[in-house]
């Protein structure tokens, strides 16, 4: 026998009291609950106690307030409610300075430079972080930290160098010089983050007016540069063919000097030889001398020679053969 009320009631058939169903059903209802309640807790446990890392991140695992850095990639456990995980990016990432997002210069651009001039600079800075775990609890804001270094180091050196060089042929040095110390403030500083390059994007002058009068100075300049390779050219052609001109007149002085030396030599033992000569047959050795002189002096000519008291001439002998029989008359005495 079943009875309606308020509640719902259950009569026990052989005491006849009446039971309270719903309150059994309520339980059994708790019971389920309860379970999938840790059913569902116990899967997301399960799920938190692993995570992730792409080949181009890194991770910082803190454990009660103590940070440590997972570098290889692939799945990791941690422990739930105690480990926190943070994913922090370590590929190369680029910071503009002196432009916006859209390409328009900022005020951080306008700088002035040890001549005293104005002009707009702007750079492109790569930078990637190196150690997870400064980048993340080292500062509070490692790229705006970098973005100040920066500016900073960018003015410094622009302020020590002239217009001229900024706009034409400084900007490799100045690159150069910028990135080094920027490197050397971020080692000091030591907030994980390491600057890949850093690279000038453009300079202009503020005015129309100087741009103009800087691009007919670099006109000039590259036309200078022309005529400088010009000159190096024709210097180069020229040097050799002068370097060979020099070689051979060189050379000709050396063969004269030493054709001087050997006639000179020559006549030294022509002149000995002759002395010897002349020390053994001095009179014979004085008109052979004095014939070979008139022979040199007065070539194919005739000698005249007068005689007697009437002052008639008496003979005309040839000289060149009179000459050669004295010659002859001395090679037989001295056969003799």
């Amino acid at each position: 026998m079943f009875r309606f009320g308020k509640n719902f009631r259950e009569v026990d058939p052989e005491s006849g009291k009446a039971r309270d169903r719903s309150g059994r059903d309520l339980k059994k209802v708790k019971r389920i609950s309860t379970v999938v309640l840790l059913i569902a807790l116990a899967l997301v446990i399960a799920n938190s106690c692993w995570f992730t890392i792409q080949e181009e991140q890194q991770a910082v695992v803190c454990t009660l307030g103590q940070p440590k850095a997972v570098t290889e990639p692939g799945l990791h456990f941690k422990i739930p409610f105690i480990q926190t995980v943070t994913k922090v990016n370590t590929t190369i990432q680029g910071l503009s300075v002196g432009y916006d997002d859209e390409e328009n210069y900022t005020d951080d651009a306008m700088m002035i430079t040890s001549d005293y001039n104005f002009i707009r600079v702007d750079f492109y800075a790569e930078y990637r972080i190196s150690d997870p775990v400064k980048a993340l609890y080292a500062s509070e804001d490692p790229v705006t930290i970098l973005d100040n270094i920066a500016q900073n180091c960018i003015r410094t050196t622009i302020g020590s160098y002239g217009v001229d060089s900024i706009l034409t042929t400084g900007k490799n040095e100045i690159q150069a010089n910028i990135k080094q110390m920027i490197m050397d403030k971020l080692e000091i500083y030591d907030i994980g983050i390491q600057l890949v390059n850093i690279s000038i994007q453009d300079a202009q002058p503020p005015t129309t007016e100087v741009i103009t009068a800087f691009k007919e100075v670099e006109t000039a300049k590259q036309g200078k540069e022309t005529a400088l390779n010009n000159a190096n050219k024709y210097r180069n052609e020229q040097i050799p063919e002068a370097r060979a001109e020099a070689d051979k007149i060189l050379q000709d002085a050396q063969a004269q000097k030493e054709s001087r030396i050997n006639e000179a030599e020559g006549q030294v033992a022509r002149f000995n030889s002759m002395y010897e000569e002349y020390i053994k047959y001095p009179t014979i050795t004085k008109q052979r001398m004095f014939y070979e002189t008139m022979e040199d002096v007065m070539p194919d000519m005739k000698i005249i020679i007068q005689g007697g008291e009437s002052g008639q001439v008496q003979q005309l002998l040839p000289l060149e053969p009179f000459n050669r029989a004295d010659t002859q008359g001395e090679e037989g005495e001295s056969n003799e």
